[in-house]
């Protein structure tokens, strides 16, 4: 079993990891950098070693200073939580040359599937419906634009090894064509430093689902059912909900077997999702895979019961399952609201300094996942998300309500948040039916602020 394990992160995820860690009596050494010297989960874990400077280069992607810290420490795995390095094969490969456990799955596969278009072959290779588009990274600006005629617009230009919405353009006018393919291409060059872009025919307004899966080093695959990931802005999101409110039971069961099956296929031994695009048809396309643990994994565990960062840990320690199929039930629905700290009447900008003053919510079936505290400093170098809440209940109408009063009794002074602008959502009528897709986030904001509401 693992023995002690530096994690390669900061903020919540890094403070969920270390709880788990502690409950599977493993000690922990966290990272940081110098402006997160009072971060929780320096203060949490067993031991902290500073690796860097404020930026995310100088410290939490600076392979050599954790892998380091890792050995000095005498740690004997890494955990990379989200973000940062946790689909970065080759930091995987050199944990793993260093003799030390990456907690995730096989840097082969991590590369195989952090590939757009490799995934997608892969995808349809194990039968998984997949978006038309191109098989392979595009060649030039102008084979890129004689696709695009062909699957008609309007398109969609990805990041062939993207993620979280960056090096993304959708392109609904030839005439915008050439710009958009070079901006993307830049965003893609500075945010993953590859600058290698695919094409695919662009499904207006869908919805957002992923299904969470968990595989083991022994041919074992389950699925954790589905998570509705279709409230967001600017592709980042904001509110997810388990299970998907519109799915019919025929529909879920197929989505989920054919992430299962695919999984499968490619040996996938860690836990991770795959996400789809669900049409205004009914019908299911493969968008993409993350090889890692989510952000919205809690409403998972939520609804199934299972710890999936202590599946995580178990698995990377060669064990298996534990679990089959048959074994995992859904039980009522679970809501996360992940609140910023960032200005909603200023288009969502950052929004740095002090905590004053800071009241969680409590009660029943009630749970954040957060990094911040009274007196916490929020520095400007990094992600804005603050903290999660967490809301179940056994039908989705009363975990609304639940939510609702949550959001009610989170109090934070000092920095701008996002709370408010998730108590208008859970009081419009629309998200309340479930019928929201992923254009209606950016529609909600602009109603919003043409009634003066933000």
């Amino acid at each position: 079993m693992i023995q002690k394990v530096l994690i390669a992160n900061r903020g919540e995820i890094a403070v969920r990891i270390i709880r788990a860690c502690k409950e599977m009596n493993i000690e922990t050494v966290a990272i940081y950098s110098t402006a997160d010297k009072d971060a929780l989960h320096v203060q949490l874990a067993t031991e902290a070693v500073c690796v860097g400077g404020p930026r995310p280069g100088q410290s939490y992607l600076n392979m050599s200073n954790i892998i380091q810290a890792a050995c000095l420490t005498g740690c004997d795995a890494i955990h990379p939580g989200f973000g940062f390095l946790s689909e970065n094969p080759r930091f995987a490969n050199m944990v793993e040359e260093c003799g030390l456990i990456f907690i995730g799955p096989d840097y082969r596969i991590i590369e195989k599937l952090g590939n757009k278009t490799a995934a997608k072959k892969t995808m349809r290779d194990a039968g998984v419906p997949v978006i038309e588009g191109s098989k392979d990274a595009l060649p030039s600006v102008q084979e890129a634009k004689e696709l695009a005629e062909q699957i008609t617009y309007p398109v969609i230009i990805k990041a062939c090894n993207g993620g979280g919405g960056r090096g993304m353009r959708i392109v609904h006018d030839p005439s915008e064509f050439e710009s958009l393919f070079y901006e993307a291409k830049a965003e893609a060059e500075v945010c993953f430093g590859n600058g290698d872009l695919y094409l695919e025919k662009y499904i207006e307004n869908p919805k957002h689902i992923e299904v969470q899966i968990a595989g083991d080093n022994f041919g074992n695959v389950i699925h954790l059912y589905e998570r509705d990931c279709s409230f967001q802005i600017r592709n980042q999101k904001m509110i997810e909900e388990a299970p998907c409110f519109v799915l019919s039971d025929k529909l879920r069961e197929e989505m989920c077997e054919s992430a299962r099956v695919a999984c499968q296929a490619v040996g996938y031994n860690s836990v991770g999702t795959i996400e789809f695009l669900l049409d205004k048809y009914g019908k299911y396309y493969f968008m993409e895979m993350n090889t890692r643990i989510q952000v919205e994994h809690p409403i998972t565990e939520m609804i199934t019961g299972v710890d999936i960062v202590k599946l995580q840990i178990r698995i990377a320690a060669n064990q298996k399952l534990g679990l089959e199929q048959k074994d995992i039930h859904r039980n009522g629905y679970a809501l996360e609201c992940r609140i910023n700290a960032e200005d909603v009447k200023k288009d969502f900008a950052p929004s740095c300094g002090t905590i004053n003053f800071l009241n969680l919510p409590a009660g029943k079936d009630i749970r954040i996942e957060g990094a911040v505290y009274t007196g916490y400093k929020i520095p400007p170098f990094y992600d804005s998300m603050i903290c999660k809440i967490i809301a179940w209940a056994p039908t989705r109408l009363e975990c609304i309500k639940k939510m609702r009063i949550a959001l009610e009794e989170f109090i934070l002074d000092g920095v701008c948040t996002n709370e408010e602008f998730h108590y208008f959502v859970l009081h419009n009528k629309k998200f309340i039916e479930g019928s929201y897709d992923t254009s209606f986030a950016q529609s909600f904001v602009k109603e919003l602020m043409e009634d003066g509401s933000i």
